[in-house]
């Protein structure tokens, strides 16, 4: 009797192995679906107030988000590409839909470790906004740069 492969054809441990050693670099981010994966993560760091105003330990639980939502992503279009998702043989549901719906799990509880609430970021003093948006120095003069031209005031 020959032994059961311990192999999967779906690739998710694969992925799995290789985003844990070398981190989301893994993945290539030509791909559509790993540039929606970061736009996703930024959305996310947007939402929770800015990446400057997260603790380290919320850094973290986005990281974990961000990995369990590929893996997820990764599970869906492995099983979008089946031709049934139950197994006629044993008359039940294939394996992989059992892990993917963990994984969702995983990831309702890391978001709702995070907060479901959005949050704001910091709001800027009146002086640094005007500094930053009109290019003023720091002896009020403006800068050549952000100086309309007379062109641009006049009105017809």
């Amino acid at each position: 009797m020959k032994p059961a492969r311990t192999r999967s054809r779906h690739g998710l441990n694969a992925l799995k192995a290789q985003v844990k050693v070398r981190g989301l670099q893994t993945i290539d981010r030509r791909t559509v679906a790993a540039r929606g994966l970061l736009e996703w993560r930024s959305e996310l760091l947007a939402d929770l107030g800015g990446q400057a105003s997260i603790s380290a330990q919320q850094m973290a639980l986005v990281e974990l988000a961000v990995r369990t939502r590929l893996y997820i992503d990764h599970a869906d279009a492995y099983l979008l590409e089946q031709q049934s998702l139950v197994n006629a043989r044993k008359r039940s549901l294939i394996p992989l839909l059992r892990e993917r719906q963990t994984l969702v799990d995983s990831l309702v509880r890391i978001l709702g470790q995070l907060g479901l609430e959005r949050k704001a970021k910091p709001a800027i003093d009146l002086q640094t906004y005007v500094a930053t948006r009109y290019g003023k120095s720091e002896n009020g003069a403006q800068s050549e740069a952000s100086t309309p031209t007379d062109e641009a005031t006049e009105t017809p």
